[in-house]
């Protein structure tokens, strides 16, 4: 029980630092190899898969503009572990100034390296 809190904890701090811009905590959470993927479903469009480079999600966090207001709100958490490796679940809706965005899921998965897990696969799911 103590792990999934621990890996919980990883992920609650990703987003304190994500919602707050802060670059330096969500690098804290993260191997520094992590891969960061993102599936947008759209009827119209298509289904798209997309990768960004570590640098790049970072410096894009950086950049929201600091009038923005942004929220992502994780409805659940559904923690699987397997020695050292986790699997996390988490759907989530996404705010823009107080308006649903789009919604989804996210999939972390984690690696706990000695004491600390960090995150080294991100993926989620966007749809409208």
């Amino acid at each position: 029980m103590a792990q999934k809190q621990d890996v919980q904890k990883v992920i609650e701090t990703f987003f304190e630092g994500f919602h707050k811009r802060d670059t330096l905590v969500l690098q804290s959470t993260c191997s520094d190899k992590i891969i960061l993927q993102s599936i947008t479903e759209s009827a119209i469009k298509g289904n798209k898969l997309s990768s960004e480079s570590p640098k790049e999600f970072f410096r894009s966090i950086a950049k929201i503009p600091a009038n923005l207001k942004f929220f992502e709100k994780i409805i659940s958490y559904n923690i699987q572990i397997d020695g050292s490796m986790a699997h996390v679940w988490t759907p989530y809706e996404f705010y823009i100034n107080d308006k649903l965005s789009h919604s989804g899921v996210n999939t972390f998965t984690l690696f706990r390296e000695k004491d600390n897990w960090k995150i080294i696969y991100l993926i989620d799911t966007r749809r409208k």
